[in-house]
């Protein structure tokens, strides 16, 4: 049975776990290597069973506990060729990071790296294929949906998705205007509508299980972001609970990991 769990996601930090009952990886490492390890403590996972981490980009909510996290677990670290680029000037130091362009085969798990729109040197999402069929997609910090992230998201058992903003909380919130252009413009953030949007699609298309991911905390709120999207899906004819399952990822995640 494979295993999922939203460790952190927001603009305070980002990790997500996925494995199985033997061994998985990890997805950024944006708090603490301390507080990951706690995290997955928390829920009966080893961190001597992850295997690497996979990094999305260099943002500092994506990094911060990777160096610690590495000599501490001495696993690898996997990024595109910029990200890595980008994770050894933010961070100051050789990280070791692996540059990959292509999909990488480590342990139990097939990694593939899909280009998405953001305003870092270049970002990631990832699909996760795992020995016995299952999938999960990673798609946040997105500015826009875009063929190559809908191709890479099509058929996945589980996807993580960003529904970082309302709009008219944002426009109406208390950033300075060039934030709020930069969040709404093709390389900043999805908004609820945005991802909303891109849901019934991907349900026709095999999708059970969604997560809304890296929700701001000045912008946005829990439950108008998992309102935008069970509207978005009950307009298309689909049922919470019985075509699909919604969760939206809190910034920690104080319960149990998710079965699929």
């Amino acid at each position: 049975m494979a295993r999922f769990c939203p460790l952190f996601s927001g603009s305070s930090g980002n990790c997500l776990y996925i494995g199985t009952s033997t061994a998985g990886i990890l997805i950024d490492a944006g708090v603490s290597a301390r507080r990951i390890e706690q995290a997955l403590i928390a829920h009966e996972i080893d961190p001597k069973t992850i295997r690497a981490v996979f990094v999305t980009h260099e943002h500092s909510d994506h990094i911060t506990g990777l160096r610690v996290l590495q000599k501490r677990l001495h696993i690898p670290i996997y990024a595109s060729v910029g990200t890595c680029e980008g994770i050894a000037e933010a961070a100051a130091y050789d990280s070791d990071c692996l540059a990959i362009t292509d999909t990488v085969e480590l342990d139990e798990f097939s990694v593939t790296p899909f280009r998405t729109s953001h305003d870092s040197r270049e970002s990631t999402g990832f699909r996760i294929c795992l020995r016995d069929g299952r999938s999960v997609g990673i798609a946040t910090d997105l500015g826009v949906m875009t063929s190559v992230v809908r191709e890479q998201l099509r058929g996945c058992d589980l996807i993580h998705i960003e529904s970082n903003h309302d709009v008219r909380m944002l426009e109406n919130g208390p950033y300075p205007y060039v934030l709020k252009r930069r969040i709404l413009s093709t390389t900043g953030h999805l908004s609820n509508e945005a991802c909303a949007n891109e849901l019934p699609e991907l349900i026709r298309q095999g999708t059970t299980r969604v997560f809304l991911g890296h929700l701001s905390r000045e912008n946005n709120m829990p439950t108008l972001a998992e309102a935008t999207a069970e509207s978005a899906l009950k307009t298309s004819g689909m049922t919470r609970n019985i075509d699909y399952i919604l969760q939206v990822a809190p910034p920690e995640n104080d319960r149990p990991y998710t079965l699929f």
